[in-house]
């Protein structure tokens, strides 16, 4: 049965596809799994040079991509972004490759006579399910350094953003020495299940509820999961902060691409002399931000994607304010062209009894609570079953890494927000709730898709019987 796909910014249904049933699947990965062999045989190298004439097809097919983007998510800079970020992603492996897959030869340090191989093989087919908020990067930020490593790869995109796919298989199809090792087949739930169950290791991004049964799915079969989950990212701000600085940087980063990442920071902690001053410049910054509605092409705020996000952000404002909460600006679902909106909202008085500094909003919402004690900051900070990344604002470096060195998180930008979603170089993992398994960030982004395999030489005389004399 054909899937419908709602415009989120008109509301319409006017795009459907026929998701694959379980033996499409399983044709389809038989097919990446006969091209695999020659893939990874075929080298390095060759691999690159693949891979760069790929990142061409994509350069040359970016109205085309884009546009469906667009469509996708009803939004214009971000979807050249996305696409400007696939094709630096894909010079980064193709220059970091060559010396991460070296295999060398070490001399052990316990028995001098032996030297030991280290032979990396790759997983022969990798499933990347991939969500809705960020559709072209997020099917190929794990999917780039798994081809470059030599695994094949089968993406199952999201159904609510599946527009996209078409023009990236155009370009799929137009490199030939890549089209046997990589297919995008989007589909609900059912199709990430089946998907699973083919593969060799599984890459996830999205909710923890879904990432559970990814998890327990790829446990049954004894394949690896990455898993990249939700997020409730707190910022803190001491009283020696740049408070010009804090206030513009935290509404970005709450903001970016309308709230809908899980880098965004959701719940904000500053000190309580500094509170009232903060709030007033957040709010001014806030109230300045405009819908890219009526005229795509302006504006900083798309609309929400998925229709029932809609729903999960209004429940928790209204949660916090039935508890206390003050709305300074927002606050409010709006209904254009058929669309769902929301402009920043600012909520002050609120605490953890509130959904709003607990479970993930996926929106433009900023909760400000104010602290006493950098101690009380830290602990607030860490009062939550998510760790994937923070913030800290302070008037030196060293006061702020001090300060982040005990949060509880994956990764912490210093007077900066969502420094994870520009700068992939340093590695590092999702903690509690957050994910599971390799981070997709520095060298293990690439290395998490190979076996590694030891040969093990003995250039010297073996042990004897002799040695096994317990007497």
């Amino acid at each position: 049965m054909p899937i419908k796909v709602r415009n989120p910014r008109t509301g319409e249904d006017d795009y459907e596809f026929v998701p694959p049933s379980s033996e499409e699947i399983k044709a389809w990965t038989a097919r990446l799994r006969h091209g695999g062999a020659d893939w990874f045989s075929s080298g390095l190298k060759n691999r690159i040079g693949v891979m760069q004439r790929w990142k061409k097809a994509i350069a040359d097919n970016r109205a085309e991509i884009v546009s469906a983007l667009s469509r996708d998510t009803g939004r214009f800079r971000l979807c050249h972004g996305e696409l400007d970020g696939i094709c630096l992603l894909i010079d980064r492996w193709c220059a970091l490759a060559p010396s991460l897959l070296e295999e060398q030869a070490r001399w052990s340090a316990a028995i001098p006579t032996i030297k030991y191989h280290s032979q990396l093989l790759p997983y022969g087919l990798v499933g990347v399910i991939s969500p809705w908020n960020f559709p072209l990067l997020l099917s190929l930020i794990d999917a780039v350094p798994a081809l470059v490593a030599g695994c094949s790869v089968v993406i199952k995109p999201s159904p609510i953003t599946p527009r996209f796919v078409e023009p990236l298989r155009d370009t799929i199809r137009g490199v030939p020495d890549l089209d046997p090792v990589l297919a995008l087949l989007p589909g609900p739930g059912e199709t990430g299940a089946a998907l699973i169950d083919e593969v060799d290791a599984v890459c996830f991004t999205g909710s923890i509820r879904t990432g559970r049964v990814v998890a327990e799915a790829a446990a049954k079969r004894f394949i690896p999961a990455f898993l990249e989950l939700g997020g409730k990212d707190p910022a803190i701000v001491v009283e020696s902060a740049d408070l010009e600085r804090a206030a513009a940087t935290i509404l970005r980063a709450s903001i970016a691409a309308t709230g809908q990442a899980c880098q965004s920071l959701e719940r904000i902690y500053v000190k309580d002399t500094i509170h009232d001053e903060f709030i007033s410049r957040l709010v001014a910054g806030a109230r300045e931000i405009t819908l890219n509605f009526p005229d795509l092409h302006s504006g900083q705020l798309g609309p929400l994607i998925f229709e029932r996000q809609a729903e999960i952000i209004a429940s928790h404002i209204a949660d916090a304010v039935e508890k206390g909460a003050a709305i300074l600006c927002g606050g409010e679902i709006e209904h254009h062209g058929g669309g769902k909106w929301i402009r920043p909202t600012v909520l002050v008085n609120v605490d953890h009894t509130m959904k709003i500094m607990t479970e993930e909003t996926f929106g433009p919402v900023i909760p400000v609570m104010s602290f006493k004690t950098v101690d009380e900051a830290i602990a607030l900070a860490n009062d939550s079953d998510y760790g994937l990344s923070a913030a800290v604002f302070a008037g030196t470096e060293e006061e702020a890494i001090a300060i982040a060195r005990r949060i509880d998180v994956g990764a912490v930008s210093i007077n900066d927000g969502a420094l994870t979603s520009v700068m992939h170089e340093a590695e590092k993992n999702s903690f509690k709730l957050s994910g599971l398994g390799g981070s997709r960030m520095g060298p293990s982004g690439l290395t998490r898709f190979l076996k590694k395999k030891a040969l093990i030489v003995q250039t010297g005389k073996p042990a004897s019987v002799a040695h096994l004399d317990e007497a």
